[in-house]
């Protein structure tokens, strides 16, 4: 998708823009607190080159266009080499038509094509002299930079010494972590600072920062070599004459970082249709890296191509970054709502003024928990930074403080539960009301009867809001041992009405181990988790005996979810026994028990049954049609994971089949692109039949049977 430009419709509004770009881009690269996100800064930036273009005659001196970080920043450390930025492609469209160029330069086709991430963090020239890092230097204008050699010892990625006494000049990112600017933020406010913004805005003031009372962790991440002035001629001649990736190979055996050892390394590809797909493969794993990337850089791999293409005062013309839409955003925070969720949590969620983030208008986003709120200092009225990636949900990362204007409000936060007005548990960081699951009892029940959970048809909001005002449930099992008369009792319920009710909640009972467990709302799961413990496990009473070691051989159970759910399925052991009395199954049908044997597997996960789908990654999107019609997502999701495949939200290399049904959109391009198959439901019905057979017959027999005969079925 192509970043649009601002439009700029007269001299007076093109001054205004350039003044604030200028602006934007000296704080930008001095301390990355920049008035601008970086979409605002790319459209402001097109707007400007798009009227110098119609304007010829009235370009300002001040301008951004054409100049090394905007024109804005200056240095008094000469480079050996100018350091020069890149120059952008919003698309596919744009970067076909940049490579045509490219090879009309060079006078024939591009040998190789190299892509790698484009980090989002600060360019530095680190100096190595004889192996040992001397220097490290800024960016700066491109011809000088600013030397931050006091930031030496900071930064993971550059060694101290090389492995080879070499003297020469890597160039790279500096940057922080996910993890490494959680870290930064926490020592900030412990030392009585604001909260850093951002991850690139924390990098970039660190690195400067001379008298900070604290230090904190950066990693460098190499994008070049060169040699510098007193380079031996034989590894200037041959730094000279290596392809892009064979200098990345080079400086990693130096012992500095690349991006060689993350799941998206620096990638040589032959055509323009590979460096597409290759794109769109990191795009796919953007919101899963530990470190920022606002895009990807593609470049002419052989050396010869780099020196026909040449460089131009600002960018080389062998290389190109293609942009990512904005997964971040600068926007208000207007209030604080606290809700209160079925397990008795009750999570704060931001209101924000309205903004597009990677296509989709943001309003509400999470704010994780109040010692988070406190931790980075949120008031009503701030400027935050928003973050979205994927399909994650939205979250504020931080203040941006140097936007405040005074008028800003502190945060109340609640002193009794909002929803029922009980005592708050603040013992833990997630505050949670002292009812627990009874707090919000009618919502907790209301979920549990849902159609992925235990599907109790005409047991709605409304009918549960009866059933708990009249005494007659208080919590799901309760369901389960209604009689006829009672739901006689109740206004406008009939006998036809009543019998069709009790019937539905008798198919209930005969539900898998995986909905029983989806419909508890164990903290820590959902409807797909529930899939990989039912089956890891078999049994409700295997899983109960578990601690927290065996809980984390499921897969995505990792050290931190596995005691909060050990704690919660003991905390649910009275309601899981009433379960069980009235006649609820307890196993999920087809899984096998975990073995106690060492030699079953290597790593204590259960191996699923061979089956159709063993070993498929499949990803389910547009509506359904045929045998599959009737089935809801998570009916279908349920099948392919009995079918021994996985299930998944979003297509990405590692996805295997996709099932395309009507109106499949943005997901079945991105499979075409990535030559992913794809498969029509009839298709994927015909596939899976034995199973859908399996289901149909196991539905016409519900009808009749009661928990105890479904859960020896199962058996």
């Amino acid at each position: 998708m192509t970043t649009p430009a601002a439009v700029l419709v007269d001299a007076a509004a093109y001054a205004v823009a350039v003044e604030t770009a200028t602006k934007a881009a000296a704080a930008y690269y001095a301390t990355g607190e920049s008035a601008l996100d970086d979409d605002a800064y790319d459209r402001l930036a097109r707007g400007i080159a798009a009227y110098e273009a119609a304007h010829p005659d009235e370009i300002s001196a001040d301008s951004p266009s054409g100049k090394v970080a905007g024109g804005a920043v200056v240095g008094d450390v000469p480079h050996t080499v100018p350091m020069l930025s890149l120059d952008n492609v919003f698309g596919g469209d744009e970067f076909t038509v940049w490579a045509a160029s490219v090879e009309r330069r060079i006078g024939r086709p591009v040998e190789r094509w190299s892509v790698e991430p484009k980090l989002d963090g600060l360019a530095v020239a680190a100096r190595y002299e004889e192996g040992r890092l001397a220097r490290l230097i800024t960016r700066g204008d491109g011809l000088a930079g600013e030397d931050v050699s006091h930031a030496i010892g900071m930064i993971m990625g550059l060694p101290d010494r090389l492995t080879e006494p070499v003297t020469l000049e890597v160039r790279g990112e500096v940057l922080m972590t996910t993890d490494q600017f959680e870290q930064a933020n926490t020592l900030r406010t412990s030392h009585g600072g604001t909260p850093f913004a951002n991850p690139r805005s924390a990098a970039a003031g660190s690195v400067r920062a001379k008298d900070r009372p604290y230090q904190v962790e950066m990693t460098f991440f190499a994008y070049a070599a060169l040699p510098i002035s007193d380079t031996g001629a034989d590894l200037a001649a041959s730094l000279a004459a290596l392809p892009h990736g064979e200098v990345l190979t080079y400086v990693a055996g130096l012992g500095v970082h690349t991006t060689a050892g993350t799941t998206v390394p620096p990638r040589t590809v032959t055509d323009a249709e590979a460096v597409r797909v290759r794109v769109e493969e990191i795009a796919a794993l953007r919101a899963e890296l530990p470190f920022g990337i606002d895009g990807i850089v593609i470049k002419a791999d052989a050396a010869a191509d780099q020196l026909a293409a040449g460089s131009g005062s600002r960018a080389p013309r062998w290389a190109i970054a293609w942009k990512l839409p904005a997964v971040e955003k600068v926007t208000r925070l207007l209030d604080v709502e606290w809700n209160v969720g079925r397990t008795g949590t009750i999570a704060p969620r931001a209101v924000l003024e309205p903004v597009e983030i990677d296509g989709s208008t943001v309003a509400y986003a999470t704010l994780h928990n109040p010692n988070d709120i406190t931790r980075r200092d949120l008031r009503i009225g701030d400027h935050v930074m928003v973050y979205k990636a994927g399909d994650i949900i939205p979250r504020v990362e931080a203040p941006v403080a140097h936007l405040r204007t005074g008028d800003e409000k502190a945060i109340v936060f609640p002193e009794v539960c909002p929803q029922c007005g009980s005592e708050i548990d603040t013992s833990e960081q997630r505050w949670r009301c002292v009812r627990g699951r009874n707090c919000h009892v009618v919502a907790s029940i209301s979920y549990a009867a849902g159609r992925d959970q235990f599907d109790i048809e005409g047991l709605g909001a409304t009918r549960v809001v009866q059933l708990v005002d009249s005494g007659l449930i208080a919590d799901i099992g309760d369901l389960f041992t209604l009689t006829r008369e009672q739901i006689l009792g109740l206004d406008r319920m009939g006998e036809t009405s009543t019998d069709n009710l009790l019937a539905a909640i008798e198919r209930a009972k005969g539900q898998p181990l995986s909905r029983v467990l989806a419909a508890l709302g164990v903290r820590g799961t959902g409807r797909s988790m529930s899939r990989r413990i039912a089956r890891h496990f078999a049994s409700m009473e295997l899983l109960c005996a578990a601690d927290e070691a065996a809980m984390q051989r499921v897969d995505g159970i990792g050290v931190e979810k596995a005691p909060t759910i050990v704690a919660e399925l003991a905390e649910l052991a009275g309601l899981v026994e009433k379960l069980r009395a009235a006649g609820v199954n307890m196993i999920e049908p087809g899984a096998t028990p975990p073995s106690d044997d060492p030699a079953a597997s290597e790593d204590g996960e259960v191996a699923a049954p061979g089956g159709p789908l063993d070993g498929m990654t499949v990803v389910v999107t547009g509506a359904m049609t045929g045998p599959l019609e009737k089935l809801s997502r998570n009916q279908v999701n349920e099948l392919i994971e009995r079918a021994g495949g996985k299930s998944s939200s979003s297509v990405s290399k590692r996805t295997s089949l996709l099932v395309a049904g009507e109106n499949a959109g943005s997901k079945r391009e991105k499979a075409e692109q990535l030559g992913t198959r794809i498969a029509s439901p009839d298709e994927f019905a015909e596939l899976i039949a034995e199973l859908l057979d399996d289901s149909d017959s196991a539905a016409d027999g519900a009808d009749g049977a009661g928990g105890d005969s479904a859960a020896a079925a199962g058996r």
